[in-house]
């Protein structure tokens, strides 16, 4: 599976959000597995969007028969697009299916791994990163996707944003020392995102 994730800055909200109930024409899309994504809980005008794909072969023939006729709509609504395009390497919890009915936030985390650290970095999200995750109250699925250039994605979905940041509170400073987190990052960013309902196709 190919994970996609959009980062933009938004100058036009309410043209912003007529553009996005257009990504509906995605439905039927040969390859297409769910799209959704909200606003950034941390930076006001922020959008995230995170779109699944069943390969990259699906994908680009997306991107060069139907994108540009479904992105036309949001032209001028936003700047600062940034796009990234990760593999999907295991579930964070159970078997991972792109729905978000259920799920109130999503938690984005963009690291950048040390060469050498790449493997232990992965293994630490296998051992202990996934088990802490998938036995908090509140989570409930994720994915663990990489790009080329030692670029990892960690996404994972929320009941609500109250049982992320006691997760937050309560346990990451701890895993992250578990984890040797900071033997194997070279960068991380990350963001929560307020799910909008009517940005799921």
């Amino acid at each position: 599976m190919l994970v996609k994730w959009i980062r933009c800055t938004v100058v036009d909200r309410r043209g912003f959000e007529r553009g996005q109930r257009k990504w509906a024409g995605l439905l039927g899309e040969p390859g297409f597995r769910g799209q959704s994504g909200g606003w950034s809980r941390l930076r006001p005008g922020v959008a995230h969007l995170f779109a699944f794909w069943e390969s990259r072969a699906f994908y680009d023939s997306f991107m060069a028969r139907s994108h540009h006729r479904l992105a036309a709509a949001q032209s001028g609504t936003f700047t600062d697009a940034r796009v990234r395009l990760f593999e999907h390497r295991f579930d964070v919890k159970v078997g991972f299916t792109p729905t978000f009915a259920d799920a109130d936030v999503a938690r984005v985390a963009h690291c950048r791994i040390h060469e050498p650290r790449v493997e232990h970095f992965t293994l630490m999200q296998e051992k202990v990163w996934n088990p802490a995750m998938a036995g908090s109250p509140g989570m409930l699925r994720g994915v663990f996707g990489e790009a080329p250039g030692n670029e990892f994605l960690v996404l994972s979905l929320w009941a609500s944003a109250a049982e992320h940041g006691k997760y937050r509170e309560e346990r990451v400073e701890r895993l992250a020392l578990r984890a040797q987190l900071e033997a194997d990052v070279a960068a991380i960013t990350g963001d929560v995102v307020d799910l909008e309902p009517s940005w799921t196709v």
